[in-house]
């Protein structure tokens, strides 16, 4: 159709498309839930847009009838990506695990409303687990699952900093009150704090009904007024306690801005991370190492400077920077067992060959376990080489193998052999090793 003369009708479409593509990045990074007031409000819009595309008459013409259809066609598929995102089977199990950490807070906050800073190892253990549980959840790479996992990290993880500020904190405070007049002040304001402590942990985990971001940071700014006005010139003793309380007041501040920073920042996409990307070199290099290992025609040439470069891996792991972040911690500690993986299969290899090269009189026990270890070698190269899920056959047959070759080392009877017996116990963590590198490289993490 003349461009100077387009159809009202196909004007119309084409207006209503480019107001659906300008929400379309909104309903791809869509992290929350159905009864979120910004899904309700993208579900409205999609939802009017429909109402108006259906309302354009085509006159009977071919090409205004594809346009609609077309316009209709993309609109209803972000529709049923919006509804994905809320209903995703990951995202509930987030929301799931959000919301035991909740019932977690709203048991234990209660020390830090009455002005205290003492919590239960109960409560940090409890938080532990819940900040692995997270980090563990699969996105699949999907944008709305990592900007949701990662939103609720770092929340579940400024609790955690809070606390363990908390736990450390200063044995010499409070001051006594005789020792100046203003410490009794300092003292009324520290408590003040410990009790906004409990308010801001409340809020974090969305478990504050009567209070707001916006309050606390006015109380906070208002105790930081009040010991600015204090006079403590002189003594430096009262001074140094007052610019702790002060920086008690500073760490809490920093927390204000958490979910605004989380809805302005691609901090939950990991693939640009300065940290993700030497890890990402590390397993480069160990998997060009491994495939030269597995297809050598000789690999015991190979195995000394093999091993001397692998072990410096593990140094570069060792210094890659967590940033406070679970899932960088997550990726570096799969990273080295990866790397130790190898390590271990080189050692096994150099020791069957020794034990070929110079072959001697032993416990027939303790020649069973070798001959096991033969064949968890052999198992073990597979697993190295294995790239699948669990429901590939070739994971199933290779977890088989491993299970017949641990109820063969549970058969073998050491006689009481000690050296046998010790043989037996590093075969059977040996082999429960390969297993749960084997469960570790099918389990489709990512960060």
């Amino acid at each position: 159709m003349d461009m100077g003369n387009q159809h009202p009708s196909i004007t119309r479409l084409q207006e209503i498309q480019k107001e659906v593509k300008s929400i379309e990045q909104q309903v791809i990074g869509f992290s929350g839930l159905s009864d979120d007031k910004n899904y309700k409000r993208l579900e409205r819009i999609l939802t009017k847009q429909l109402f108006e595309i259906d309302s354009v008459e085509t006159e009977g013409k071919g090409d205004i009838q594809q346009a609609r259809k077309r316009a209709a066609r993309e609109t209803e598929r972000l529709l049923k990506e919006l509804e994905q995102n809320a209903s995703h089977p990951h995202r509930i199990e987030i929301h799931s695990i959000f919301k035991e950490a909740q019932a977690l807070v709203k048991e234990e906050i209660v020390p830090f409303y009455a002005g205290g800073n003492c919590v239960t190892e109960e409560f940090e253990e409890g938080i532990q687990d819940i900040i692995l549980r997270l980090t563990h959840v699969k996105t699949g790479g999907k944008v709305s699952l990592r900007k949701a996992r990662y939103h609720t990290l770092t929340r579940v993880c400024a609790v955690q900093e809070i606390i363990e500020d908390c736990v450390k904190k200063q044995p010499s405070l409070p001051l006594s009150e005789d020792a100046h007049p203003s410490v009794a002040k300092i003292n009324s304001v520290l408590c003040e704090v410990n009790k906004a402590r409990g308010t801001l942990i409340a809020l974090l985990m969305g478990v504050a009904s009567n209070e707001t971001f916006r309050h606390l940071s006015c109380v906070l700014s208002g105790l930081m007024a009040d010991l600015d006005a204090l006079d403590v010139c002189g003594h430096t003793e009262i001074r140094n306690y007052r610019r702790e309380v002060v920086e008690d007041i500073n760490k809490l501040l920093k927390y204000l801005d958490l979910e605004e920073e989380a809805d302005s920042t691609h901090a939950f996409d990991l693939g640009q991370n300065h940290s993700i990307l030497k890890i990402e070199k590390v397993l480069t290099r160990m998997r060009e190492i491994k495939n030269e290992l597995l297809q050598a025609q000789n690999p015991l040439e190979l195995y000394a400077s093999a091993k001397t470069e692998l072990q410096g891996l593990i140094g570069q792991l060792d210094e890659v920077s967590l940033e406070k972040n679970p899932c960088i911690r997550e990726a570096r500690r799969r990273a080295v067992i990866e790397v130790q993986t190898l390590i271990t299969y080189i050692d096994l290899k150099e020791a069957l060959e020794k034990r070929q090269a110079f072959p001697c009189e032993e416990h027939p026990s303790h020649k069973a376990v070798w001959t096991i270890l033969g064949h968890l070698s052999d198992i073990q190269g597979e697993v190295l080489s294995f790239d699948g899920n669990r429901t590939d056959k070739n994971y199933i047959r290779l977890e088989e193998l491993l299970t017949k070759q641990l109820l063969a080392l549970d058969a073998v009877d050491p006689q009481g052999e000690e050296k046998c017996k010790a043989a037996r116990k590093q075969a059977v963590r040996l082999a429960q090793n390969i297993l749960s590198y084997l469960d570790l490289k099918s389990d489709e993490w990512e960060y």
